[in-house]
């Protein structure tokens, strides 16, 4: 867990550049959200059309701009409850609009591909409930940052599945589907663990 958060600090640390300017220009947090948010649908899109590359390339954009409006609220002492809403429930709009547009992809390929279909929900419905799994036990008021994979992997995954093409990525969305159901289950012991200690 270490290691992840050193390296969200690096790459934080590379684009303070970029931050700088969107303040200096005086973008707004949202506005950087709303960008992303614009970004993803447009590379779904792509996907969905058989551009997997440049999907990849605009999801790559989309995935700066959830760093950026972060960075860039911090920055401006903007941090709030709402852009926090806001932020994760884009990010919900981003992993259903590409996993969608992975669904017309491969059912454009014809009945082979029926089995990723359903490997591409298997891993869209894991990265649901591994986000759930997580909101509902804060909502508790439990910490449950555990599990192999967050939305970061998921990504990186998922980029690299497009630049790499159709092989590549149907490894990744097995992958994906797999990890992300086991990586829920990991979160569900982790609160029934907790659970049980307070009440003990």
């Amino acid at each position: 867990m270490a290691a992840k958060n050193d390296i969200k600090k690096k790459f934080r640390g590379i684009l303070d550049p970029v931050v700088g300017f969107l303040s200096f220009l005086g973008v707004s947090p949202l506005g950087v959200t709303v960008a992303g948010a614009v970004l993803s649908v447009f590379g779904a899109v792509l996907v969905a059309r058989g551009s997997l590359l440049w999907g990849g390339i605009v999801l790559i954009v989309s995935g700066i701009c959830d760093t950026l409006d972060g960075s860039l609220a911090r920055r401006e002492n903007r941090v709030t409850q709402f852009g926090a809403f806001i932020d994760s429930t884009i990010d919900r709009i981003t992993e259903i609009a590409y996993f969608g547009a992975l669904v017309f992809y491969f059912l454009g390929l014809g009945p082979g591909y029926r089995i990723v279909i359903f490997f591409v929900l298997m891993a869209l419905a894991g990265s649901f409930l591994t986000s759930y799994a997580r909101a509902r036990a804060e909502g508790l008021g439990l910490e449950c940052t555990v599990g192999w994979l967050e939305r970061p992997e998921r990504v990186t995954l998922l980029v690299l599945g497009l630049l790499f093409g159709r092989v590549t990525l149907v490894i990744v969305i097995l992958f994906l589907a797999v990890l992300t159901v086991y990586t829920f289950m990991q979160r569900v012991l982790h609160v029934r663990r907790l659970t049980l200690e307070r009440n003990r």
